[in-house]
């Protein structure tokens, strides 16, 4: 779990920024921001924020752009943990009540904050138009590999619904095809006994841990749960 401390002092506008980036998923420029918000991320607000390692700008070509970074997915995921800041107006205010409720419903239904706001393909033509197939359905290969991260898990966890490390179960697979593996992980998270879910406290991450990683939306996930919670 993480607690209010590992969460730093940030301002109304700061706290804004890294909410309209996370509800986004993507870089967006100050002109889009300010279309969105009614802001822009500039002076100090931008900087104390890419200090502390929240948010990535690129300054090479006029408007900025901002981006979240893993750390500043981590922090924003749990800023309803910390109490809103003694300047912050009633708009904040309830921005934290929001919060608070979003993360417990998507704890409960067990999606990761980058996947829920995940840009899709507007574009992308219907499965029906002529020319698009519809998506196949799981091959007997994909369905082996899912009975295999279920058996890992298995002779891993202490209990059913328990954590564990999606590096204990890589080792447990070595021999599996790690791009197929990380396909099978990424469609496992939308069954209903599955949880992948990231580590709060990356600084407990090991090298390992990281390496084992498996990218959800927007998110390294690092750990496994199959059963009930």
């Amino acid at each position: 779990m993480t607690s209010p401390a590992d969460v730093p002092h940030l301002t109304p506008n700061q706290i804004n920024a890294l909410v309209v980036l996370m509800v986004e998923a993507r870089r967006l420029t100050n002109v889009e921001l300010r279309e969105l918000a009614g802001f822009a991320l500039t002076g100090k607000d931008n900087q104390k924020l890419v200090d502390l390692g929240l948010v990535e700008t690129d300054k090479s070509h006029r408007p900025f752009a901002h981006e979240l970074t893993d750390e500043g997915w981590r922090v924003v995921r749990q800023l309803h943990t910390a109490a809103p800041p003694k300047q912050a107006g009633s708009a904040t205010r309830s921005l934290f009540t929001v919060l608070s409720n979003l993360h417990r419903s998507l704890d409960r239904l067990r999606v990761s904050h980058g996947e829920f706001f995940k840009q899709t393909d507007a574009a992308a033509p219907p499965a029906s138009e002529p020319g698009h197939e519809a998506p196949a359905p799981a091959t007997p290969a994909a369905a082996d590999v899912e009975e295999l991260v279920r058996a890992a898990y298995r002779d891993l966890a202490t209990a059913p619904g328990a954590w564990v490390g999606l590096a204990d179960v890589r080792d447990r697979l070595a021999d599996t095809d790690q791009a197929s593996l990380d396909a099978v992980l990424r469609a496992m998270v939308g069954r209903e006994d599955v949880r992948i879910i990231p580590v709060a406290n990356t600084k407990s991450l090991t090298p390992r841990d990281r390496a084992a990683a498996v990218r959800i939306g927007n998110e390294d996930n690092h750990a496994l749960a199959i059963g009930p919670a």
